[in-house]
């Protein structure tokens, strides 16, 4: 009987150093996306800037997969008004650039899915960008 507990001891405190090693991660919800600027002009080929950040540390989070962009003009009420968004390379690390087209002023959402590395789930953001003459 005690080989039986030392043995479940000995099980337990390897099972404890092995998790000791393992880096802890930030759970998704700890994830956001900002607008560098919420307005831009309205026109052809604009650009729009968003910085992944980890909420815990408010640093930048490089190297997200953007798997979704949809921008349309849901908050003005008119979630049919699409424009195409085409990914951009980012100037810093933990920014991600857009280009589209605004082709009328108002209020543009910009919807976003990625993915983390190292973490599960999705980052999902909707972002308010002003498109102004």
């Amino acid at each position: 009987m005690t080989e039986f507990n030392l043995a479940r001891a000995a099980a337990a405190a390897l099972i404890g150093l092995a998790l000791a090693g393992v880096p802890a991660h930030a759970e998704i919800k700890n994830y956001e996306f900002q607008l560098a600027q919420p307005t831009v002009q309205v026109g052809a080929d604009r650009i729009v800037t968003v910085r992944l950040v980890d909420k815990t540390t408010a640093k930048p989070v490089p190297d997200a997969v953007i798997f979704a962009a949809r921008l349309d003009m849901a908050p003005d009420g008119m979630q049919e008004m699409v424009t195409k968004v085409t990914p951009m390379p980012g100037t810093e690390p933990g920014t991600y650039r857009f280009k589209a087209t605004f082709g009328m002023a108002g209020r543009w959402q910009l919807s976003l899915g990625a993915k983390v590395q190292g973490e599960t789930g999705s980052v999902e953001s909707k972002l308010v960008v002003t498109a102004q003459q």
